[in-house]
């Protein structure tokens, strides 16, 4: 059983340390660029519009992208919460009289 741990602690040490050795990584990048490919968005409706608004926004500028992105979510959470508040009051769960049974 000994014998096992060393072998386990034996692993975890060569697992941490051999990948920053391996020769086969090659150099390390110094800087990667990503980018939003915006030549397949060539219809004119309104969501094409938006994503290759959105797109432009990432590419252009990251900041406004990521304020879209935090607005969008909370819009859409939003909406996702009053809607399934509706389903359930349609239903017969009333969620807004509910009494906290905590102890």
């Amino acid at each position: 059983m000994k014998r096992l741990k060393v072998w386990i602690i034996v692993g975890v040490i060569l697992g941490f340390v051999m990948p920053g050795v391996a020769l086969a990584a090659g150099d390390k990048a110094s800087e990667l660029i990503v980018v939003a490919h915006t030549r397949v968005l060539t219809d004119t409706g309104y969501y094409t519009a938006f994503m290759h608004y959105m797109a432009d926004a990432y590419n252009a500028n990251i900041l406004v992208f990521a304020i879209w992105c935090t607005v969008l979510t909370a819009v859409y959470g939003a909406f996702l919460g009053f809607l399934m508040d509706f389903l359930m009051a349609r239903t017969g769960l009333d969620l807004t009289s509910r009494k906290i049974l905590e102890h």
